[in-house]
């Protein structure tokens, strides 16, 4: 089993490993597993980046976001350049349905709000506007309201046959409760990938407006 002072090392490793990261500015501290990062970069995306790269590496059980971003002075772009940009960022998307997402931004944070009827078309969402310059972080408040209705019994089903399905989930490890619309998993994964995709089957399950993730990783 892991030490903190070996996922430490393995956490700074992969930062400096990942290619879209400046690691220089960025810490990990860790205790009992829970990696805590510190520091300074030039983009959001690379703080989302940051977060992304440190949850793939074993022996992580979660992870505290420290992370300021400080745009250099060429990016420093107005809330109404960035919100211009996210707007449009949004209409190219075709993902995204044309005019369900409003947007806002205040001091760099852009916060979205609307309704979509798939998970997908959230997250979608979200991804479209990461990249944006002078951007300093993103709320993500849009809802679901999915305009297919199953229930609870056929919601299960669906979800259990879909971690069969995936050769990146040990489905015999995950138990699926539904409740109304709602999508509940209990059990052990080995990795937070496999956490991710668990959660990504369930969502992807027509009906569902809401995922319970109660998964345990682990290391």
């Amino acid at each position: 089993m892991k030490t903190d002072a070996d996922v430490q090392s393995d956490v700074l490793e992969e930062l400096l490993w990942e290619p879209s990261l400046n690691a220089a500015n960025i810490g990990a501290a860790v205790k009992d597993g829970v990696v805590t990062l510190s520091g300074q970069v030039d983009n959001y995306l690379e703080k989302y980046n940051a977060e992304q790269a440190t949850r793939r590496v074993a022996g992580v059980k979660a992870v505290v976001q420290d992370i300021v971003v400080e745009l250099p002075g060429q990016n420093a772009h107005t809330d109404q350049d960035i919100a211009e940009a996210a707007v449009n960022a949004l209409k190219w998307n075709s993902s995204v349905p044309l005019d369900a997402i409003r947007v806002k931004v205040e001091n760099g944070v852009i916060t979205l709000q609307g309704e979509v009827d798939w998970n997908y078309r959230k997250k979608a969402a979200e991804d479209s506007v990461h990249y944006l310059a002078g951007t300093k972080g993103v709320i993500n408040l849009i809802t679901l309201k999915p305009t297919l209705s199953f229930g609870a019994a056929e919601i299960k089903e669906r979800i259990k046959k879909a971690l069969e399905r995936n050769a990146n989930v040990e489905a015999n490890a995950i138990s699926v409760e539904a409740v109304n619309n709602e999508a509940i998993l209990h059990g052990t994964v080995r990795s937070w990938s496999e956490y991710d995709a668990a959660e990504s089957a369930a969502w992807a399950a027509p009906g569902v407006w809401h995922v319970n993730n109660n998964l345990n990783v682990l290391v």
